[in-house]
C-alpha cells in the first residue's frame, strides 16, 4: 500500500470531490458562531440538530466572501427584517470546496429570504400556539385598564433614547397630566435580554399594588435584535402579569411575540406615551362632560323650581283676594239675614214682654214672699246649729295639733298635743293615755 503525505491525501480528496460533486447545491441549515471579519468576509458555521433539537447531527464551516456579502446581506435584511446572525435557519446556495490547508467548507453564493421568513413565522406561530394551548395567551388582554393610569412601571434600558423620549413626552403633555414614573432597568439588546426583562417584571409583580400598568419599551435598531423578544418564557411572563402591560418595541413595521400577549400593543416608545396621554385625556373629557351635564341638570332643576315658585306665588296671591271677596259677600248675606232675624226676634219679644208684664209682677211678689219665709226658717235652723250654743250648753270641741276635729279615739296617739275649745276659752293638753270602749 502506498504511503501518502497529508497534503497528497487532501489533494486527492479535493480532486475526487471536484469530479463527483455538482457545481452548486441548495442547503438548509442553521447559522451559528457568525462574525464579520475586518476584511469584509462573513464567517460562520452551518449546523443541523436532531428532530428533538437537542443534539447536533451535522456541522460544516461556511463563509460568504466580502463581494457576495455586500450584495446578499442587504437584500436578506430588506426582505426578512433580520440580519444574518446566530440562530437563523437559512436556505442557501453553496459550492463545496475542499482546501489542502483549510479543509472542507461551504461557500455561499445565494440565499433564499423566503425560507428564513417562513422559519421565523413558524417559530413565532409555534410559541403563540403553545401559549394558547396553556390557556394564557389572552390573560393580560382580559385585564381592565384602570380609569386613571398615572403610576407607571417602566421596563427599558436606562440610557436608551426611546426611554428618554417616552419620559419627555409624558412630562410635557398638553393636558397638564402628572405621571409617577419608575424605571426597572433591563438589558434590551444583546445577551441576557430574556433573563433581564423577566427579572424586571418579577420585581414589578412583587409590588403590583403600587402601579397602575407596566410599559415595556425599546427604541429603534436592528430588526434582528428583536429576536430575543420572540421567547416563550418571556411571553408567558408578560401574559400572566397582574397589571396591564403596554408594549412599544422597535419601529412601526417590527413585530414580536410580546405584541400578541400584551394588553395593548403600540408601535414605538413615543406611541406608548401618546396612548397613556390619550387615555388620561379621555378621562378628563369624561369628567368635563359629567361636570357639564351635572351643571346643566342643576340649572334646569333650579329654573323649573323658580317657575314653580312663581306659579305658586301667583296662585297664592290671587287666591286670598278671591277668598276675601267670597267671604265678604257671604258675610254680607249673613249680616242681612241676622239683622232681619234679630229685628223680628226683638219685635216679637217686645210684644211678649208687654203681654207678660202684669203676670210677672204678681208672680214676682208671690215668689218673694215664699223666699222670705224660707230664709227665716233657714236662719232659725242655722242659729240652732251654731257650735257656740253647744259650747254654752257645756259641750266642748277637741282638735289635733294640725287643727283637725277629733271625732274618734284613733285620731290621736300617746304624747300627742291636743287643743280643747270651751264656750269661754281653749285648753291645750298632752295625751298621757287613751282607752277605747
Amino acid at each position: 500500500m502506498t504511503t501518502l503525505s497529508l497534503f497528497e491525501l487532501n489533494n486527492l480528496v479535493r480532486g475526487v470531490l471536484q469530479q463527483t460533486l455538482d457545481d452548486e447545491y441548495w442547503v438548509e441549515a442553521e447559522i451559528t458562531d457568525a462574525h464579520l471579519a475586518s476584511n469584509g468576509h462573513f464567517y460562520f458555521e452551518f449546523i443541523q440538530k436532531d428532530t428533538d433539537g437537542n443534539n447536533l447531527v451535522a456541522r460544516a464551516r461556511g463563509r460568504i466572501w466580502a463581494r457576495s456579502y455586500n450584495i446578499l446581506a442587504p437584500l436578506f435584511e430588506r426582505a426578512t427584517g433580520e440580519k444574518l446572525r446566530d440562530g437563523l435557519k437559512v436556505r442557501v446556495q453553496v459550492t463545496v470546496e475542499f482546501h489542502e490547508l483549510y479543509g472542507y467548507a461551504l461557500n455561499v453564493i445565494d440565499i433564499d429570504p423566503t425560507f428564513t421568513m417562513g422559519d421565523l413565522l413558524r417559530r413565532r406561530h409555534d410559541i403563540l400556539k403553545q401559549l394558547e394551548a396553556d390557556g394564557i395567551l389572552h390573560d393580560n388582554q382580559e385585564l381592565p385598564l384602570p380609569p386613571l393610569m398615572k403610576r407607571i412601571a417602566i421596563v427599558s434600558s436606562a440610557g436608551a433614547a426611546g426611554y428618554g423620549d417616552f419620559c419627555n413626552q409624558l412630562a410635557h403633555n398638553d393636558y397638564g397630566l402628572h405621571f409617577e414614573l419608575r424605571l426597572f432597568a433591563a438589558v434590551m439588546q444583546g445577551t441576557n435580554v430574556e433573563e433581564s426583562v423577566m427579572a424586571a417584571l418579577s420585581a414589578i409583580a412583587a409590588e403590583a399594588e403600587q402601579w397602575d400598568c407596566i410599559v415595556i419599551i425599546r427604541g429603534g435598531g436592528a430588526t434582528s435584535d428583536l429576536a430575543d423578544f420572540d421567547s416563550y418564557s418571556l411571553a408567558a411572563a408578560v401574559a400572566q402579569m397582574p397589571l396591564p402591560v403596554i408594549v412599544g418595541i422597535g419601529h412601526e413595521r417590527d413585530e414580536t411575540v410580546l405584541d400578541f400577549v400584551a394588553h395593548t400593543r403600540v408601535k414605538t416608545p413615543t406611541a406608548a406615551a401618546a396612548f397613556l396621554i390619550d387615555h388620561g385625556a379621555q378621562q378628563l373629557a369624561m369628567l368635563d362632560d359629567l361636570q357639564v351635564r351635572i351643571t346643566q341638570s342643576a340649572k334646569s332643576k333650579i329654573e323649573h323650581a323658580k317657575l314653580k315658585i312663581v306659579n305658586i306665588a301667583m296662585q297664592m296671591s290671587a287666591a286670598p283676594r278671591q277668598r276675601m271677596l267670597s267671604e265678604a259677600h257671604r258675610i254680607d248675606l249673613m249680616n242681612n239675614r241676622i239683622s232681619r232675624a234679630a229685628k223680628f226676634q226683638i219685635d216679637s219679644t217686645k210684644i211678649n214682654l208687654q203681654s207678660m208684664t202684669p203676670r210677672f209682677a204678681q208672680g214676682a211678689r208671690l215668689i218673694i214672699e215664699k223666699a222670705k219665709l224660707k230664709l227665716d226658717s233657714f236662719d232659725t235652723r242655722l242659729t240652732a246649729l251654731d257650735p257656740q250654743h253647744l259650747l254654752q250648753r257645756g259641750y266642748s270641741l277637741t282638735f289635733t295639733a294640725d287643727g283637725r276635729l277629733i271625732k274618734d279615739i284613733d285620731d290621736i296617739a300617746d304624747n300627742d298635743t291636743i287643743t280643747t275649745r270651751l264656750a269661754n276659752g281653749t285648753v291645750q293638753s298632752q295625751v298621757k293615755w287613751k282607752k277605747k270602749k
